[in-house]
């Protein structure tokens, strides 16, 4: 059996995520080839999430989350997740009222709470 010695951290290898910056505007002509590249880019470098660069895309409306939708769906038959990058707030609402949850960079995953730990209740709350 084997173990880490006490005050040292295990040696973790860094994973370098591939990068795929979407242009400004994307036509449904490009679909395809996005798609593509996303599938390429999971299985040319063996990761399990690209990260999409949304910086670029002008105001969100349904052909955005339309691309990005269908961006993750081919992730996801490939293996893998999409990641966005540099999201814009209006892009990030759309999708939530989409009902569309991706992971965003720099954004931690929603957990459950840990067992036992309850919310503390105040005083002037209603009973469930």
């Amino acid at each position: 059996m084997s173990y880490a010695p006490p005050g040292r951290l295990p040696p973790v290898d860094a994973e370098e995520l591939p990068v795929l910056v979407l242009p400004g505007t994307a036509g449904r002509d490009e679909v395809p080839v996005l798609c593509a590249a996303v599938r390429a880019a999971l299985e040319r470098t063996g990761a399990r999430t690209v990260v999409c660069d949304v910086g670029a895309l002008g105001p969100p409306g349904l052909a955005e989350v339309d691309l990005l939708a269908r961006l993750e769906l081919a992730a996801r038959r490939a293996g893998g997740r999409v990641r966005l990058r540099a999201p814009a707030p209006a892009l990030r609402a759309l999708l939530a009222l989409a009902g569309l949850r991706f992971q965003m960079e720099g954004q931690t995953e929603e957990r459950e709470p840990a067992p036992g730990v309850e919310e503390a209740v105040e005083t002037g709350d209603p009973a469930p």
